[in-house]
């Protein structure tokens, strides 16, 4: 069916921009009276072909678009905000996706937007052409969409949209590059310690075995390990990798999800760290749905699937059951034993003074900042620690090789 562009004006003597999907240009004029607008120009879509002559208009069926590789977090992002800012300009849905996917270098998005493009304008909704491609919308990203849509707030949904994301992908960047340096240490410190445990306590024990020297019993463990490492080398690097698959397997039931998730809430620090960051992420994608117009049961559930960890998870199934009943939401959200009793607190009074979403935000931009202090703190207490276990390390290794040579020389 042919689509039409067209402008109209609204109760309130606005402009919109809008297509709509008619047989003619009556029965396209006759559907906008229907949504209460009086139209002031409708013209027929003109035809577009993008790259490799694919038609617009009927030219791609529902989930045609062929979608190979993955979308990268920041071209979703960056399309988001762009998507935001020629929405709030006025420009229809379709006209704007297509002028994004022809500016989009190739990847697996292009093709993506491309889809979503075609099935808009054979009539779809926006949130049910994204939904179509969880590859690169989410169930957050589609239902925020639609509640947008609904509220004639899409503009300021999708630009809400882009903010999260950004903050949750720069908060990612900050954890990420706060491991660099440690892992990177204590992997060229184990080839160290490796390569002297194979190449060079050998060249000991052969001097040792010469001239008959006993051996103390941390000399006999090193030498111990070392035969161990040169037997058994294949095992230093399937070790790792097995112990990757193991973990993999065991998380992979639900019995090793909810223990593993668990187990990283009460390490030490760490357990602090992982704690606030999911608290974070929460907090801000409930916030963003209530303030995007999303029920609060909803909001719950989406909140709910998109939380990293199966406890958390848990903890908010049972605060949707609660809500469900007519509990208010910080009543069962204190009774999980995961949540401070600040976010409870901040929480009840945002659903008494009707402010909840500010109040979810503010509690996650606190959280975000609680977590970059924690991880510059860990940073700063990894370097000394890492610095004392080498230096135990090595300690032992010389004090193991020194000590038979120290008997020696005493009993010459």
């Amino acid at each position: 069916m042919p689509q039409f562009q067209y402008e109209a004006m609204n109760s309130e003597g606005k402009t919109v921009r809008d297509s709509v999907a008619a047989r003619d240009q009556d029965d396209a004029i006759a559907k906008i009276r229907e949504l209460n607008l009086f139209p002031t120009r409708v013209k027929e879509a003109v035809e577009k072909r993008g790259r490799g002559g694919a038609a617009r208009r009927g030219g791609k069926s529902k989930g045609g678009a062929i979608v190979i590789g993955g979308v990268r977090n920041k071209d979703l992002t960056t399309f988001t905000r762009q998507l935001s800012t020629l929405t709030d300009a006025g420009i229809p849905v379709v006209q704007s996706l297509n002028i994004l996917e022809e500016q989009m270098r190739p990847c697996a998005l292009k093709n993506i937007i491309g889809g979503v493009a075609g099935e808009v304008e054979s009539g779809s909704a926006l949130s049910e052409a994204m939904a179509r491609y969880p590859k690169a919308y989410d169930e957050l990203y589609v239902n925020m969409v639609k509640a947008g849509e609904a509220g004639g707030v899409l503009d300021v949904v999708l630009q809400r949209l882009a903010e999260f994301r950004e903050k949750a992908a720069r908060l990612k960047r900050k954890i990420i590059g706060a491991l660099i340096y440690p892992v990177a240490v204590l992997t060229f410190a184990a080839v160290i310690v490796i390569l002297i445990i194979i190449y060079i306590i050998p060249s000991f024990k052969s001097m040792f075995v010469e001239l008959d020297v006993p051996l103390p019993a941390p000399t006999v463990i090193l030498l111990g390990t070392s035969d161990f490492c040169i037997r058994y080398w294949f095992l230093l690097v399937v070790a790792p990798f097995a112990a990757f698959f193991l973990y993999k397997l065991f998380r992979a039931t639900k019995v090793g999800k909810h223990t593993t998730d668990r187990v990283k809430l009460m390490v030490p620090l760490f357990g602090t760290l992982v704690r606030k960051g999911i608290i974070a992420r929460f907090t801000r994608t409930f916030g963003t749905l209530i303030a995007s117009g999303v029920p609060i049961l909803e909001a719950l559930t989406i909140s709910r699937d998109t939380a990293a960890n199966v406890v958390l998870s848990t903890a908010i199934n049972n605060v949707h059951d609660s809500v469900r009943e007519g509990e208010p939401i910080a009543t069962p959200l204190s009774q999980t034993k995961i949540f401070d009793d600040m976010v409870v607190n901040m929480i009840d009074v945002g659903e008494e003074t009707g402010n909840l979403d500010t109040m979810l935000m503010k509690i996650a931009d606190t959280y975000d900042d609680e977590v970059d202090t924690l991880v510059e703190g860990l940073t700063a207490l990894m370097e000394p620690v890492m610095i004392v276990c080498l230096g135990l390390i090595v300690l032992f290794i010389v004090v193991s090789l020194f000590m038979p040579l120290i008997t020696l020389m005493g009993a010459l």
